[in-house]
């Protein structure tokens, strides 16, 4: 069986930068089982398979660990291979996926995906956070992953959570996340569980911190850095029901995968 492959570096100006996703278009879906096993092999925070349906495209994401429902980098690059390979016409895509419709456009020299809203809500602060993030957050919330907001930029820059203790608390993933000097707002995101110690850049996070983070602002749109040590740019619009997570995505590697 041989399968394309492709690796995007997503909400990224250039390569070795923002967060990698592998991309493997598929004439039918394969196995479950291979399909874990390709992404394991690969290593990265998600590999993406999609498959034609009609006028779109259904999707799926793995971690090396585990299959996701939502992954936002990985919809982008997929997004960028659709264009870029596939129908070099096209405008739009949109995706078929676990978390229902997702849409892709080109905006530029951009990619914008159309998100579903996770917006947070109060959340008792989980006993062990302080000690698995090294230091206390002003408060935690509960949106599609726990939220932990602090006062200050470099408080979340400077974190260096002990992985055993995130993986213990009651959470796919910990976004963390403070103001920005730079940007509207900073964050960084947490899935040991999914097998991601530190994800990159991460689309998924933002369809909570958008709606966060416009209700505190009072702005729809934001511009956001996550500073994880690739980093990664992204424009950011609260639409209500849904988000607009946009960035740029550069291809570093196409091949095949042969099993």
């Amino acid at each position: 069986m041989r399968i394309p492959l492709y690796q995007i570096d997503a909400f990224a100006g250039h390569v070795f930068s923002g967060n990698p996703a592998a991309v493997c278009p598929l004439e039918r879906w394969i196995d479950d089982a291979t399909m874990q096993s390709i992404a394991a092999e690969n290593n990265l925070a998600e590999t993406a398979f999609f498959v034609r349906t009609g006028d779109g495209y259904d999707i799926r994401w793995f971690t090396p660990v585990r299959e996701v429902d939502l992954c936002g980098h990985a919809t982008l690059a997929s997004g960028f291979v659709v264009f870029e390979h596939i129908d070099r016409a096209a405008r739009a895509v949109t995706f078929g996926s676990m978390s229902g419709p997702l849409a892709v456009t080109r905006e530029g020299e951009k990619l914008c995906l159309d998100f579903p809203a996770l917006p947070p809500a109060a959340a008792p602060s989980p006993p062990a956070i302080e000690a698995a993030l090294g230091r206390a957050p002003r408060e935690v919330l509960q949106g599609g992953d726990l939220l932990a907001v602090f006062d200050r930029e470099e408080e979340v820059r400077s974190l260096a959570p002990r992985m055993d203790l995130v993986a213990a608390l009651d959470t796919l993933g910990l976004i963390v996340t403070a103001p920005g000097g730079a940007s509207d707002f900073v964050s960084r995101f947490f899935a040991p569980r999914a097998g991601i110690p530190e994800d990159p850049v991460t689309g998924r996070a933002h369809c909570t911190l958008i709606p966060y983070w416009s209700a505190r602002l009072g702005r729809k749109k934001l511009r956001a850095l996550q500073v994880s040590p690739r980093g990664g740019e992204l424009w950011c619009e609260d639409r209500g029901g849904r988000v607009g997570i946009c960035g740029r995505a550069v291809q570093y590697l196409a091949g095949t995968i042969e099993i």
